[in-house]
């Protein structure tokens, strides 16, 4: 794993520490990022882009007028991504602030299930 990326698991784990909550931070390496867990729920992608959190609709017009802010996308040519906020690394490094927005990601409501695709029959 690459530094940037230990650097970005270090601050979300400081955040969950000055929650009093480190025991509820999780990771699981996934597509050369950290996908991260807070209290069993997703919460954070961590990749080369930098730490995005998932946030509820009603939470993310609020970070995303932090300077710096911007929506997640997986790969530059794929859409913006509807939950997940990149967090400009100004307020990530304020670990009163950007615990709050953890707290605030692990409050939003778990993603809904993808329903699966109707099978197409061969013709």
């Amino acid at each position: 794993m690459n530094a940037d990326i230990q650097l970005l698991r270090k601050e979300l784990e400081d955040a969950a520490t000055h929650l009093g909550r480190p025991h509820d931070l999780r990771f699981k390496p996934m597509f050369g990022g950290l996908m991260a867990w807070f209290d069993e729920k997703p919460c954070a992608w961590l990749s080369a882009q930098g730490l995005a959190l998932r946030l509820a609709e009603a939470d993310q017009a609020e970070l995303l007028a932090e300077k710096g802010a911007a929506r997640f996308r997986h790969r530059p040519d794929e859409p913006p991504s509807r939950d997940y906020i990149l967090v400009p690394s100004a307020l990530r490094r304020d670990t009163a602030r950007f615990s709050q927005w953890l707290e605030r990601s692990s409050n939003a409501p778990a993603p809904q299930k993808k329903r699966p695709r109707p099978k197409t029959r061969p013709r």
